[in-house]
């Protein structure tokens, strides 16, 4: 993966941690006993977050492909439980609405972090491309 966009992913779900973490600290603190639940997906969400954002820095695409995989599970169960059985979540976690209330990063983001991570273990797997044609090696 280039380097451009392993710092772009990093950088996004670092904030996006962060975000995360203020908000379900702040609800666990002022609130906890409305929405229990709730609040706690939203602290394991930002939990996640930290976690990949780590692996996806160090470079341990395993844990950072795990990790978003778990993260695109959490965010379509969150989300789709949301809309069939809404009196369950008395209050919004981070994965609410598919993200909604984060312009719907929770969910893009990891889709494009796991084809993005795909991409570039399928790329390593194959070796190093050469860039030159073997007839241009001969000529040199």
């Amino acid at each position: 993966m280039n380097a451009i966009v392993r710092i772009t992913l990093v950088a996004l779900y670092a904030i996006l941690g962060l975000a995360a973490a203020g908000r379900s600290v702040v609800q666990i603190t002022t609130k906890f006993s409305e929405a229990p639940l709730a609040y706690s997906i939203s602290l394991l969400s930002a939990v996640l977050y930290a976690v990949i954002a780590v692996a996806i820095w160090r470079g341990r695409d395993k844990l950072a492909l795990w990790g978003t995989a778990v993260e695109l599970t959490g965010v379509i169960v969150v989300g789709t439980l949301g809309y069939v059985e809404s009196s369950w979540w008395p209050d919004e976690t981070v994965w609410t609405g598919f993200g909604s209330a984060y312009g719907w990063v929770p969910l893009v983001l990891p889709i494009a972090a796991l084809v993005l991570l795909v991409m570039g273990r399928r790329k390593a797997a194959t070796g190093p491309s050469d860039p030159a044609p073997a007839s241009a090696a001969r000529e040199n």
